[in-house]
């Protein structure tokens, strides 16, 4: 059994009034400590009915920060609390199954991870009940996601379903964390430049009658942009800010020889293209060649930005 005192629960609040009674009553048999950001919510937030739970705290937001920001001020909120060790991500529209939450956090209490996510990509059946294009997204985006973040273990980097220790919250840097729909992609990202280990529990996919407030067609530019970012902030931190290594060397010739060859290759054809006479084989052979060590090259260096996923467990200094 986990102790509910050491447990803190943060429910970013938007167009919820239907769910959230019902998912406040369940988070209460795992935390002691709840707190609910209503994000200048449109609807009507049944708060009599949620002042009846003592462990229940209602924050409202002036204006709209997000789910990011949203989920970021109840973390602020949740970790001047001492006695709280693990903080958990719940949304407001019942998604989440909290029988989970047990699963999420006694891996940070037992000191083998600092980050649990949930996966609803490990169990096949459930994950029939997943729209289909959600369903692909998220296939998609979850492999992007790994190159952006170096978290190439990880799987399901949308699912929001999580839990975090608190001492590795007070080693964040949250201002460079995203406070739209990117949120749980950007956290994990910041997680890498702290070495956090990340581990994931298999859960089902839930998909009952509520209201999605993400606009579908807007995701994949917003991602695409956002995951690029995320990828040169954490390439150059990594390989040329916080360290120089032999991944830099892999990266700087791979890139420099792959372009080099095709910038080579590719003005050589279109100046003898233009003349009607044909290239040269050896200057086809050396555009060629440059290329192949080039490529090679980048894929050496993608192999050892894997092998650096964080494994070794670091105990955090602060509350855990």
């Amino acid at each position: 059994m986990i102790e509910t005192t050491s447990i803190g629960i943060v429910i970013p609040y938007y167009n919820a009034a239907k769910h959230i009674v019902h998912v406040v009553e369940k988070a209460t048999r795992y935390a002691d400590h709840i707190v609910i950001i209503n994000d200048a919510s449109p609807d009507t937030m049944p708060v009599e009915m949620l002042n009846t739970y003592q462990q229940v705290q209602i924050i409202n937001n002036k204006k709209n920060l997000g789910v990011g920001g949203a989920t970021l001020k109840g973390i602020e909120v949740l970790i001047k609390n001492p006695e709280i060790k693990v903080i958990v991500k719940l949304d407001a529209d019942d998604q989440m199954d909290t029988t989970f939450i047990p699963k999420l956090v006694q891996p940070i209490l037992n000191q083998h991870a600092h980050f649990v996510k949930g996966n609803r990509f490990r169990d096949l059946e459930a994950l029939k009940s997943m729209p289909t294009i959600r369903r692909f997204g998220n296939l998609f985006l979850s492999f992007l996601s790994k190159v952006s973040t170096g978290y190439w273990n990880c799987f399901d980097f949308n699912n929001g379903f999580f839990a975090i220790s608190s001492g590795t919250v007070l080693k964040l840097n949250t201002t460079a964390i995203s406070k739209n729909y990117f949120f749980e992609t950007s956290l994990i990202g910041e997680l890498y430049f702290q070495q956090a280990i990340i581990a994931e529990i298999p859960m089902p996919a839930i998909y009952g009658d509520e209201e999605s407030n993400m606009k579908l067609f807007r995701m994949p530019w917003l991602f695409s942009i956002n995951l690029f970012k995320k990828f040169i902030t954490r390439i150059w931190k990594s390989y040329f800010v916080y360290d120089f290594n032999i991944g830099t060397v892999y990266l700087v010739f791979g890139v420099f020889l792959f372009l080099g060859g095709t910038i080579f290759g590719g003005y050589n054809w279109s100046v003898n293209s233009a003349t009607n006479e044909l290239t040269p084989v050896g200057t086809i052979m050396i555009s060629t060649l440059l290329i192949i060590l080039g490529f090679q090259l980048l894929l050496q260096a993608i192999q050892f930005d894997i092998l650096r996923t964080p494994t070794t467990f670091i105990k955090r200094e602060g509350q855990f």
